[in-house]
Formats: structure tokens, sequence, C-alpha cells
């Protein structure tokens, strides 16, 4: 499978408005979109067809999606898986110099924040707050609901125990365990995308939503393979 670079929008652009911050003592970067850009960005891609809350989007803040619907949850939940997975490919990005593992991670640190942004951005638009006291993907009303443990809040998401191996590793070592992690990382994501996907009622949401189910998807794929090449497989 031949990897592909990133192709952004141009009200999208990856590095506008990313500001990268080295935290005392950990080596770790994180990105910030500022509210007002991530509701420029939002703007240019949608925002004005995700006010309203149902299949008709009539551009009216009145019919904007209510704090605890699907719409909101899901906006807030995947921005927080994202961030995760920015963290860790920053982090795999200064323990090697692999360029296919590198080259993914920058496809995943750009892609992922701007589709951040963008859900940052309607959130913004629709007037709700960007954290809630709702227990992870509370709106999938799912049957068993997954128990944050040990900083990973929702499935897929690394610990804190697991970040800091990463961390501690280097060379061909970072590179396995960072795919390794990405894999059960995307398989949470696109579990939560179809969720919403399968629940949600506002077609650009939606739209977004399955394209994170198609592209990281192929990302696993993708990463399966540059696993099979250092002799290692997925963890689980």
């Amino acid at each position: 499978m031949q990897h592909r670079p990133v192709v952004t929008t141009e009200a999208g652009m990856a590095d506008v408005g990313m500001v990268e911050e080295q935290h005392a003592g950990t080596g770790r970067r994180r990105l910030w979109w500022p509210a007002a850009l991530a509701a420029a960005v939002a703007l240019g891609l949608g925002v004005p067809a995700l006010v309203a809350g149902g299949p008709e989007a009539s551009g009216s803040v009145a019919s904007a999606p209510a704090q605890e619907s699907s719409e909101a949850g899901f906006a807030r939940d995947m921005a927080t898986h994202h961030q995760q997975a920015i963290d860790l490919s920053f982090i795999v990005r200064d323990r090697t110099q692999d360029t296919e593992v590198r080259n993914l991670a920058f496809d995943i640190i750009n892609t992922q924040a701007n589709q951040r942004g963008m859900m940052m951005g309607w959130l913004d638009q629709w007037g709700l707050t960007q954290h809630s006291g709702t227990k992870p993907m509370a709106w999938m009303k799912m049957d068993h609901q997954y128990e944050p443990h040990d900083g990973s809040l929702m499935p897929g998401m690394a610990t804190n125990t697991e970040l800091a191996k990463l961390r501690s590793l280097s060379g061909q070592e970072a590179e396995v365990y960072y795919l390794q992690l990405m894999i059960e990382h995307h398989k949470g994501g696109v579990e939560m995308a179809q969720g919403y996907v399968d629940l949600g009622t506002n077609p650009v949401e939606k739209r977004l939503a399955q394209t994170m189910v198609n592209g990281q998807r192929g990302e696993i794929d993708l990463i399966t393979m540059l696993l099979d090449k250092r002799g290692a497989k997925p963890l689980s």
C-alpha cells in the first residue's frame, strides 16, 4: 500500500495557527487552536450547514444542537481523542529518523489537528462549551460504557503508563511501539466515528465522521504493513 500525503483545503491549511509548546521536563508538544481561529476554520469548512441540529440546515443559531446532543458529544469526545493522536505523533517524531514513520506521524498531526479545529469551531459556533460533565461517549448510549483508567478516557486512547513508555524509547523500538499504539487508537476512533454515522442527524458532521472512518481504516492497513516490515505485530 502506497502512503499518500495529506491534502488539505485552503481553509484548513495544516500549519496555520498551530503553535507548538514545549512542556518543561516532559518533551511533550501540544497543538493549541485559538477559539477564533478554530471558528474561522470551521466557518470555511461548513459551519453554516452544521448550525442546524437536524437534516435540514437552516443556519439559525436557535436551532443549534443541544448541550448534551450526539452532535456536541461527538465533537467534544473526538476532539479529545484526536489530541492524543497528535501528542503520540509528536513524541515519535522526536525519537526516530525513519522517513516512513515520520511521514505517517506528520500526516496524522496535520489531518487530526485540522479536524480537531473544525470540531472546536463548531462547538463555538453553536454557543456550546468545549467540555461537559457528562461521561465520555455517553451520547453513544452503549450497553457497556468504557471505564476511564490511567489517563485513558475512551477506547483506543493510550494510558499514562503507555505514554511514558513511548517517551523512554528511541529508534526502531519507538517506531514499533508508536505504530502499535496508533492501531489501537485508530480502532477506538473508528468505533466512535461510526457511532456518530449511525446515530447522528447532522449531514455535514456525519460526512466528517465517515471521512474519519474511511481514513483511519486505511491507515490501520498502512500501519500494519509498517509493523510487518519491522518484524512486529499489532498489540491485539
